[in-house]
Parts: C-alpha cells; structure tokens; sequence
C-alpha cells in the first residue's frame, strides 16, 4: 500500500476584531468586511463569495474552532498550520485563535505554525494605498529567544506535527534579513536546551526567483514551494502588460487567467520530486476583495479543474519517503483572497470531496 500524503492546510486567524484592525479599518473589521464587500467586475465573475456550512464565523467561537476541524479531519487533511504573527519586540496579533486552541487542548486536531514575517501594507490589506501598517522587525538574539519562550507550549503539545521528531516550523520568508540564520541556530540551540530534538524547520518559496537550494542555505530542514504567480513570471509579455493595462484602466478588469492554465505551472516536477521539497495545492485565487481591479483572479476554477491538480501533486509525491510525503494546501480559510477549502454557496463540499477522492485513490 502506498502511504497517505500528509496534507497540511494554511489556515488564516483573521476572522475576529482587534484593536489594530479597528483603527485601520473601523470598528468590528475582519476579514469578513473584504470578503461581503466584494463585487463582480467582469462578466462570469465569482463575487462576491459566500460561506455555506460554517457561516460567517468568528474564531472567538470554540465550536466554530471545532468544526472546521471536524471538517478537515473528515476530507484527510492531516492537521492546520496557523499564521503566526511575531513583529519584534514581543508585538504580535490576531493570536487569540490559536492560543485558545492551545490552551483549552480543543479541537483535538494536529496543527504546526508558520511564522508570517512580513511587513503589513495598507494595499495587500484593503486599503487603496501602501503606507506600512506594522513593520516587521528582527531586533535580534533576546528577541529570538522571547520568541522561542513564547510559543514553546505549542512546540510541546501533543498535537503538534513533527517531522523526524522534531515540531515543525514553517519561516514565510526566509530570505527576508540575514539575522534570520541566527534566529534559525538560536531556535535550534533553545529547542534541544528545552528538550526538544530540535526544529524542524520549513522555509517558504513563494514566486520569488530564489531556488530551494537558495533558501536550503539558511539551515532550514526543507522547502515548500508554492508558485502561484509561475505562469505568469515566465510567460507574460509585453504586449500581454499592456493589454491589462488597458484593460483595467478602461473598463475596470483585473488581470485575469484561467485555472487550467496557471495550475499546469503550480508545480515544477524536477524540483518537487526531490525529498525535503514540500509542493503546495492551491484551490483557486481571487485578490479583488481586497485590492479592486488591482488584484489578480485565477478564473474557472472548478471542483473538476482542482482535482486534476490535487491528483498531479500527489503523483509528484508519491514515491517520498513516508515522513516525508507532504504537502501545503494554500489554504483552509483565505476567503479574501479566493483561495479557500470550506464549503461555499456556488460548490459546496466539492473540493473537499475532490481532494479526499484524490487522497483515497493514491493511498490504495
């Protein structure tokens, strides 16, 4: 029997208020306010998108928590890796969600995290211009170590994924500052004084020009790969900028591709095959809830169109040593950015049922 793919979706905390979001955005923002106040810009346009099953949810809600659990459980996704927010000097947000998971010990559903270091901008937020919101920082070696402390119940919990017994730890960009290299030892010196194996750590590669090789040098343990924007970074000419440009300018169109298309280049086989190189599934984009007709959306993307794309990233890593048979679904909850596995109006559990259709077949 070939062993099951170990699926870990990302998963978004943003669906509850905080003080920041409020001042930025007004009393009561989440990431629902994008999503409700989407609209169609073009003929055959998916918006604006609406949750089915789960409704309108706020993560402040444990039985929300547990659903989507349940859920995930149920279509064979292995567990959730939480965005996790760590600016600097111990500032961190929307970290509600995943401390009461840890806390309270529910759901019982396994869950890494992935460390989400990044500047926040205004645009790729909602906000039509790009003044930073919060800067992310790397203050250095007692921050590292803050940080360590900070989330090592998490490291400890039962539930938390491992690899080769060590928790896993995902860097969003691990190019991002060259003191990421001594937060990575720092980490890994903190981790065995704690009586850890170590971190297993994961450095993302998201459509940058930066080979896995590249980010392999900062001492992560391996890569995940997700290419979005392929597609588009090696085939898109001139003339194709130009005709977006009119296109948007015009008559109010985003730039816009179709599904089959982009997925074809979600995946370079070459590189995906090798061990230590995590590939990424993605179920669909669809940016213009938060940034108009200035957002990319990936078009027609289908229950059927996914699972032809679930099925080829499988195949890629079916002969991968068992511990290391994984992938990232890009992602669980990203409703903003229609790119999202729970149930909708317009599909209901089919992409769910795609994928576990995909995992039961290549697991016989």
């Amino acid at each position: 029997m070939i062993t099951k793919a170990r699926a870990i979706a990302f998963y978004l905390p943003q669906y509850h208020p905080i003080p920041e979001n409020d001042e930025w955005w007004g009393k009561g923002f989440t990431e629902w306010t994008n999503v409700g106040k989407a609209k169609s810009l073009f003929k055959g346009h998916y918006q604006p998108r609406v949750p089915a099953d789960l409704g309108y949810y706020d993560l402040r809600v444990p039985e929300t928590r547990k659903a989507q659990a349940n859920m995930a459980r149920e279509y064979g996704i292995e567990g959730f890796c939480y965005w996790h927010y760590w600016f600097g000097n111990g500032k961190r947000l929307i970290e509600l969600p995943f401390n009461e998971v840890l806390t309270s010990g529910e759901p019982d559903f396994p869950f890494c995290l992935a460390w989400a270091n990044e500047t926040w901008k205004g645009f790729a937020h909602g906000m039509s211009n790009r003044n930073v919101l919060i800067e992310q920082l790397y203050p250095g070696k007692d921050d590292f170590a803050n940080h360590f402390y900070e989330i090592l119940p998490a490291l400890k919990d039962k539930r938390y994924i491992k690899v080769e017994n060590k928790p896993l730890f995902m860097i969003y960009k691990p190019l991002a500052d060259p003191k990421i290299l001594d937060f990575i030892r720092i980490w890994q010196e903190l981790a065995v004084k704690n009586g850890l194996e170590g971190i297993y750590f994961v450095g993302h590669n998201n459509d940058t020009k930066d080979s896995p090789d590249e980010i392999f040098l900062t001492g992560v343990d391996a890569v995940n790969t997700t290419r979005l924007n392929n597609y588009l970074i090696n085939n898109r000419t001139i003339i194709n900028r130009v005709y977006e440009k009119l296109n948007k300018v015009f008559r109010g169109v985003p730039v816009t591709y179709p599904f089959a298309l982009m997925s074809k280049w979600f995946i370079i086989p070459e590189i995906d095959k090798r061990d230590r190189i995590y590939p990424s599934i993605i179920p669909g984009w669809d940016h213009t809830p938060r940034s108009g007709n200035e957002g990319l959306v990936i078009t027609n993307s289908t229950p059927e169109n996914f699972e032809k794309h679930v099925s080829h990233v499988l195949d890629i890593v079916k002969d991968k040593p068992k511990e290391h048979k994984i992938i990232f679904i890009k992602s669980w909850n990203e409703w903003a950015e229609g790119n999202y596995m729970e149930p909708d109006l317009r599909w209901g559990k089919k992409y769910l049922e795609a994928f576990k259709r995909q995992i039961a077949k290549q697991s016989s």
